[in-house]
């Protein structure tokens, strides 16, 4: 069951990094006098995707918490890495993002961190 919390963890918070990334896309830039960028921040705070984000980097938490009474720190947070993979290609998908060669190398020498650090 510890497995399925790390599972859960990883995909509430690959979800709130694409819902996040997809409302300020749609909110524009960030305005560049600071009662403008308070504003700004302010309407993105209570808009419902972005508490629905939050909401889901709760429930990461506490599904982390879970996770934790069974398993290793150490064991455990290496997969953690797997958010890069994902969110690498949400990103591509999602936003059109590029998803280049280098990223790729970069996200398979992650993911083959993950598997060394993940074997003790």
């Amino acid at each position: 069951m510890s497995y399925f919390y790390i599972f859960l963890t990883i995909v509430l918070t690959v979800y709130g990094q694409i819902v996040i990334k997809w409302q300020v896309l749609k909110a524009g830039s960030l305005p560049g006098l600071l009662p403008e960028k308070i504003n700004f921040i302010v309407h993105l705070l209570f808009n419902p995707w972005i508490v629905s984000a939050l909401f889901a980097a709760l429930l990461a938490s506490v599904f982390w918490m879970a996770a934790m009474t069974k398993l290793q720190l150490s064991h455990a947070y290496p997969f953690m890495g797997l958010t890069f993979v994902l969110v690498l290609l949400g990103s591509g998908v999602f936003f059109q993002e590029p998803v280049t060669t280098l990223k790729i190398v970069g996200v398979l020498l992650i993911v083959l961190g993950l598997v060394v650090a993940s074997q003790g």
